[in-house]
């Protein structure tokens, strides 16, 4: 049948749909969610069926196009497409049997991966993949075909230097910007770096966020490539790239779920390492209340799952499992963690020291891995080469290549919305909860607002004077800052000793 396009003006994010008129749908025997192929001049796509009841929606011998067809049709308003009717996607049968408990093979997961890479699935039917995966969970064998077939469907970065060094924290503990340290001091010392990270999920900032207060973090393929010749190293959006796109749809069902399937995540994390071509990845595991992991035994549960999954796509892998009770450095959100992050750079007399200790570690550790430093020797190594000014340098390198210009550390300036909280007595703080923390500072605007955020004055177990300031509260509107300070009071604020 051939139809005349409706641009809807509506985009839904990700799905492809269409629109037809109740008389056209009950003509072709056509229902809510199925499946059309729509055609023009050479090309097609696939996409999910709505229907609409009035003319004025779309009247009969039209098709509404949402943005995402449009789009991949490159067709606009009164242009002439075809319609035929498509199958359900094969995978649709192997989801089915994830569900009722079946083990899957190769065969069976790269076409499941392949349908979600192009939006061959309903919400429904993704949101099945990703419930089967939590309830049923995955073998080892499945994890490491889902890991590998999450980085063949995406793009992948091949560099012709070796070794490739990368590192990767779980999440779930706020400030937590050791990357920003980390890869700077790793391209000092003449390791190549091709660092992809996150946007913000449920964070007030993920280093991808902070990296964009100096430099833009989208870029081209060819524009990297570039950048890793000349300079060694980059921190960049994975998502500007198009890493394992699967991994994206997939968190976009598990986010208002809440949950995060073991397995799904193993794989999300290894199939981006995979992607960037790594040979030595350094995994940090935070450990603590209000993280990703609760406990030891779990943390020592997932190490053992990430050196198998190493060894499968021959990446060497050390696993260290950190103390994640609260959060790290003083800001949180992008602009006041990116002024923690500089002032570390330029070893700044306001330099958290809590975060220079764990970069440091964790440079030593990873120098060691990949034998530019001796075993024993990586701390001292990766001390000299920040405190001498050389990790600074290969940042202003880095963040030059990518666009930008590092910044004097005075010149970012927080929200002028504020409000501070006061130790009410006198004595040690107990804690600090990163939970709380993050809550209150996206209340407050983190990350949309990237000067948004909180300051902390203290941490666990420092000692305070009645009235003395524990933490600063950063928003761009009074609304805002309210909404911030509600959720601190109610949440139950700084608990001290």
């Amino acid at each position: 049948m051939n139809l005349i396009v409706k641009d809807v003006d509506i985009a839904t994010g990700d799905i492809q749909i269409v629109l037809l008129n109740q008389k056209d749908a009950n003509e072709l025997d056509l229902h809510h969610m199925d499946r059309l192929i729509v055609k023009k001049d050479g090309k097609k796509t696939t996409a999910v069926l709505d229907i609409a009841e009035s003319k004025k929606a779309v009247p009969p011998g039209h098709i509404g196009l949402f943005e995402e067809v449009l789009d991949a049709l490159n067709a606009k308003h009164n242009d002439k497409v075809e319609i035929e009717i498509a199958d359900k996607p094969e995978s649709v049968a192997y989801i089915k049997r994830k569900l009722d408990g079946e083990k899957l093979g190769s065969r069976e997961i790269k076409a499941i991966v392949q349908d979600i890479v192009e939006n061959k699935l309903t919400d429904i039917e993704l949101t099945s993949f990703v419930i089967a995966g939590y309830t049923r969970g995955m073998n080892r064998k499945e994890i490491a075909e889902l890991t590998k077939a999450m980085a063949e469907t995406g793009e992948q970065l091949k560099f012709d230097r070796k070794p490739i060094v990368d590192v990767h924290s779980i999440g779930g503990v706020p400030g937590n910007r050791t990357t920003m340290i980390i890869v700077p001091i790793l391209v000092a010392a003449g390791c190549t770096v091709p660092k992809t990270s996150s946007r913000a999920i449920t964070s007030p900032a993920g280093t991808a966020d902070t990296m964009e207060v100096l430099c833009p973090v989208s870029l081209p393929v060819d524009k990297l490539k570039k950048i890793i010749r000349e300079v060694g190293g980059f921190i960049i959006w994975g998502g500007a790239v198009n890493l394992a796109p699967a991994d994206d749809r997939i968190i976009r069902v598990e986010h208002p779920l809440s949950i995060d399937a073991e397995g799904q995540m193993l794989a999300s994390i290894m199939a981006k390492k995979a992607s960037v071509g790594a040979t030595h990845l350094l995994m940090e595991i935070p450990v603590g209340k209000g993280t990703k992991v609760k406990n030891h035994k779990q943390a020592k549960h997932l190490a053992l799952h990430f050196g198998e999954l190493g060894h499968f796509l021959n990446i060497k892998i050390k696993t260290i499992i950190t103390d994640g009770g609260q959060p790290v450095g003083r800001g949180i959100g992008p602009l006041l963690e990116a002024k923690d992050v500089i002032c570390t750079l330029k070893s700044h007399e306001h330099a958290p020291q809590d975060l220079v200790e764990k970069s440091l570690q964790m440079s030593g550790m990873l120098l060691e891995m990949v034998g530019r430093a001796g075993k024993g020797k990586g701390y001292q190594m990766a001390y000299k080469i920040l405190h001498t000014g050389a990790a600074y340098g290969a940042m202003c390198r880095i963040v030059e290549a990518q666009g930008g210009k590092m910044p004097a550390p005075e010149t970012l300036k927080p929200a002028k919305k504020t409000y501070t909280l006061h130790a009410e007595k006198t004595g040690k703080i107990k804690n600090i909860e990163n939970e709380m923390i993050a809550k209150v500072a996206r209340l407050a605007g983190a990350p949309v607002d990237p000067d948004s955020g909180i300051y902390l004055h203290q941490h666990c177990n420092c000692f305070v004077k009645k009235g003395e300031p524990v933490l600063t509260i950063y928003a761009r509107s009074s609304r805002k800052l309210k909404y911030a300070v509600d959720a601190l009071k109610k949440m139950g604020g700084v608990i001290m000793k």
